[in-house]
């Protein structure tokens, strides 16, 4: 299973981003997709998930700014990421989990928010 995301960038306080994500292989039988995000020294924090019934949950911090989504049938995810701040400014991981317990990360991508 391979996962790689995709969408990072540098854009201007205020500014709108989107991440996708794919997981490609044997992806059958993924249970949820979540979008992490990590600076320098800190821990990775969770940003949204998203389950395999179309549940979605967000971190407070992002709560009415970002959005995520599914496209199930090519196990792609999304995360619009609108009203950025500085304090987006991360790298941005997604972490597909499987119903057998496997999990398997990408390799992140960089967002810069940034006057």
């Amino acid at each position: 299973v391979q996962v790689v995301e995709s969408g990072g960038g540098s854009v201007q306080p205020g500014g709108s981003l989107r991440l996708s994500c794919t997981a490609s292989g044997s992806v059958s039988s993924i249970y949820s997709m979540k979008w992490y995000r990590q600076t320098p020294g800190k821990q990775r924090d969770l940003v949204a998930s998203i389950r395999h019934d179309g549940r979605t949950d967000y971190a407070d911090s992002v709560k009415g700014r970002f959005a995520i989504s599914r496209f199930n049938a090519k196990n792609m995810m999304y995360l619009q990421m609108d009203s950025l701040k500085p304090e987006d400014t991360a790298v941005y991981y997604c972490k597909a989990d499987f119903f057998d317990n496997r999990a398997y990360w990408g390799q992140g991508t960089q967002v810069t928010v940034s006057s």
